[in-house]
């Protein structure tokens, strides 16, 4: 590298990286540094050319591997790395340019080198490559200060207390890009780590009690989305604005650990790399989800995870209890703006469910808010495109709904908020329409999306479950979201009938055969019947909890009357449908009284009447099977 920018196709010739990797060991006060460090480098835009760079570097790496343990110059680079690192702060301030540019410089190749040791080396041999010096081959010093521990309380320290500013911006996007590269250790492991080096030096000694302002400092990242600086104002030459070459390698380890950490399941869709505007924050979010998601120690809890679970809003004066460690305090009114507007990344989804999951105190914040639209619609959006979306990201936004319909405050806030014009909901021109209301059209047509493409029960089970948690308080209820639950029955009507009646004929064709191997068509039975089952208790939660505010469902419930009819003696259902027959039942009469020729709309006032005129002691309310619901 050097002085002069250096291109991909240069890098295995370059004399500096030579001399690096080479046999010569170089102390860390000599001029080389300098000279190494003082390049510019275009970064890779693409997925391409980042193979390309670890294809013309893996030579010089694979020297310094072999050379190391007699030079000690990775050692020594990390030196060079951290004595720069005590003055940057001052240098910050001094508008030093020069010296944080060559500083990030320093790291860049750090975490370059790091990668490549990470993919090729066990933790044991990556350890020594930190320990050994300039002696004689093969001896390391013992005794001597922790380097790698060292460098990971410096990039620490580096996030936390180095001021963000148009010429730290870079550094800061690479030292926690580092800190992601650290932690790809699990993606070289089948079996979870619980004795990792990230175990041994994040969760325990030096680093600890930077736990708490490590995770505040990563949410404000996020909270804030600080753009990068313009080209102009950077400290060095940037070819790009996606945030600098090492952004791109932490990229592709954080995609790695993202699957490790989330729900993606087979046939789940690459998820669709937006155009990001912080690679700052976008980093930081990922460090925060990989730092959360890391399992407990031996003899430890996770102490990142402690952290999420703790915090409280800055508003709140209570005390911290004393059994809480690693707490804190964040503005949750910003922290509640920024997850509404960033939805569209399954990373942010991600911390949502975190958050609602696992911190209580966020949980009552959000579902306290009065503005719970700006939340909930980028998550029923999520769902509506489900085709677009990979599973995990579904699955996370489906779960969220599931936490969010166990609160009965929630259900009944959600048919208060009126919506108007919902331009990404297609299949209807919807003018306006509660909160509530799209709610269960999105969730049906997910259901209806799965039981044609992907028929994963998971899926099912969990939108039945929202649906069921939300069905006593069902509240004014769209003419179109009263249809569309009895045409979701309908559907599941007419494929228990249809596999009914091919269990029926696989039956009668095993008489004269006795060598042809049977289909499980009892297995499919059982799952539709528990889907129907699901569905009738949700219409019986409403019919029983909220009949008097529902006159479209029953309205639905009429018009399709005669679906119900094949269910009333089904010993499955017999149950269940008591009510809703009663229903029915009461309301036929009325209309069979009323005469024949009845508008839609003389047909709801017959239904409003009767629904004063029904005795509440009819309808039996049902336990057990139609309770809350929750998420795990």
């Amino acid at each position: 590298m050097g002085s002069n920018s250096s291109r991909i196709g240069d890098l295995p010739k370059n004399e500096y990286l030579k001399k690096l990797s080479g046999t010569e060991s170089v102390s860390e006060n000599d001029p080389f540094w300098n000279q190494l460090l003082s390049f510019s480098f275009p970064a890779p835009t693409s997925s391409t050319e980042l193979k390309l760079l670890e294809e013309a570097t893996i030579s010089v790496c694979r020297s310094l591997v072999e050379n190391n343990p007699r030079t000690g110059n990775f050692g020594a680079l990390i030196k060079v790395f951290l004595s720069r690192t005590k003055e940057l702060k001052l240098s910050a301030e001094c508008q030093n340019h020069i010296f944080i540019w060559q500083t990030h410089n320093a790291l860049f190749i750090i975490c370059c080198l790091l990668k490549v040791f990470i993919c090729e080396m066990s933790e044991e041999e990556l350890q020594l490559h930190f320990t050994y010096e300039d002696k004689s081959p093969g001896t390391y010093s013992s005794d001597s200060e922790d380097l790698l521990e060292e460098l990971l309380c410096c990039l620490m320290q580096l996030i936390t207390d180095i001021p963000l500013l148009d010429i730290t911006y870079e550094i800061s996007v690479e030292a926690v890009s580092t800190m992601i590269v650290f932690l790809s250790c699990q993606l070289f492991h089948k079996e979870v780590l619980r004795q990792s080096i990230s175990h041994k030096y994040l969760m325990q000694g030096r680093c600890l009690p930077y736990t708490s302002k490590l995770v505040k400092t990563l949410l404000y990242n996020f909270i804030r989305q600080e753009k990068p600086p313009p080209p102009g104002a950077h400290v060095f030459p940037q070819q790009s604005e996606a945030g600098g070459l090492l952004y791109g390698l932490a990229s592709g380890v954080a995609t790695g650990l993202w699957t490790v950490f989330t729900l993606g399941g087979v046939g789940s869709k690459a998820a669709a790399t937006p155009e990001l505007s912080s690679p700052l924050a976008n980093q930081s979010l990922l460090l925060l989800l990989v730092l959360a998601n890391l399992t407990d120690a031996a003899d430890a809890p996770n102490p990142y995870k402690q952290a999420i679970m703790s915090f409280k809003n800055t508003q709140d004066s209570s005390p911290f209890p004393s059994s809480v460690p690693h707490a804190f305090q964040i503005n949750f009114n910003s922290l509640y703006t920024a997850l509404c507007e960033q939805q569209t990344s399954d990373q942010a989804t991600l911390l949502l469910y975190t958050l609602l999951h696992q911190n209580s105190n966020v949980r009552t914040y959000m579902l306290a808010r009065t503005d719970m639209e700006n939340l909930v619609l980028p998550i029923l959006e999520i769902l509506y495109h489900v085709e677009e979306r990979n599973s995990h990201h579904v699955y996370m936004a489906l779960i969220i709904l599931l936490i969010l319909t166990e609160d009965d405050g929630f259900n009944r806030s959600i048919h208060e908020v009126i919506l108007k014009n919902i331009t990404w909901y297609s299949e209807r021109v919807l003018t306006e329409i509660s909160l509530g209301s799209l709610l269960i059209l999105v969730v049906i047509r997910t259901i209806q999306y799965n039981m044609t493409r992907t028929r994963d029960k998971y899926l099912h089970t969990n939108c039945l479950a929202a649906l069921a948690n939300m069905s006593a308080q069902f509240r004014s209820l769209h003419q179109y979201a009263a249809q569309r639950i009895i045409s979701l029955f309908s559907l599941l009507s007419k494929k228990h009938n249809k596999v009914l009646e091919q269990a029926t004929q696989s039956l009668r064709g095993s008489l004269s055969s006795n060598d042809a191997p049977l289909p499980d068509y009892a297995q499919d039975l059982n799952v539709i019947e528990e889907v129907i089952r699901m569905m009738l208790e949700i219409i019986n939660s409403c019919l029983t909890n909220s009949l008097h505010h529902n006159p479209n469902l029953v309205y639905a419930l009429l018009y399709k009357r005669d679906l119900f009819e094949q269910f009333r003696t089904h010993p499955s259902f017999q149950d269940i449908m008591q009510n809703i027959d009663l229903v029915i039942t009461f309301f036929s009469s009325r209309l069979l009284q009323a005469g024949a020729e009845l508008s839609v709309e003389r047909v709801l006032e017959i239904i409003k009447q009767g629904v004063v005129a029904l005795p509440k002691d009819r309808l039996k309310p049902r336990a057990g099977p139609c309770n809350r619901r929750k998420a795990t």
